[in-house]
């Protein structure tokens, strides 16, 4: 017999309050568990980051921005799928090479269905390809 597979956690950086609340509402009702930070730091200091399967960032952030994180990410955990997202086009030229963890982009605002799409494509990957 088979054991239910748990379901996949999404951990979500973003400092605006609201764009969390609605990650997560949109997130937890394609059943996946979310865990929300206002900053890249708070991630990384909360210890969770061997505990996700895929993490969504804003690039826009105060201290530590997403390309940061993003790097800091990679160094740890090479292969976790990361969504940055944005709403400042005008950034993008800043984006690094994809390196070996392939992230996609979304501009805000983004659309819900694709973004989950996004989200399921990167988890089924992250998950077949196992967690450290």
């Amino acid at each position: 017999m088979t054991e239910p597979s748990s379901p996949a956690i999404i951990a979500v950086v973003d400092d605006d309050e609201r764009i969390l609340d609605s990650l997560r509402i949109l997130l937890e009702s394609a059943d996946y568990v979310t865990r929300l930070f206002a900053s890249g730091t708070a991630l990384l200091e909360n210890g969770h980051l061997a505990d996700i399967d895929c993490l969504i960032s804003d690039i826009d952030l105060p201290m530590m921005d997403g390309f940061e994180l993003l790097r800091v990410v990679r160094e740890i955990r090479p292969e976790l799928p990361i969504i940055l997202v944005t709403g400042y086009p005008e950034m993008l030229n800043r984006l690094p090479p994809p390196g070996p963890s392939h992230y996609r982009l979304f501009k805000k605002p983004f659309n819900g269905h694709e973004l989950l799409a996004s989200v399921s494509d990167a988890v089924g990957k992250s998950k077949h390809g196992g967690r450290p």
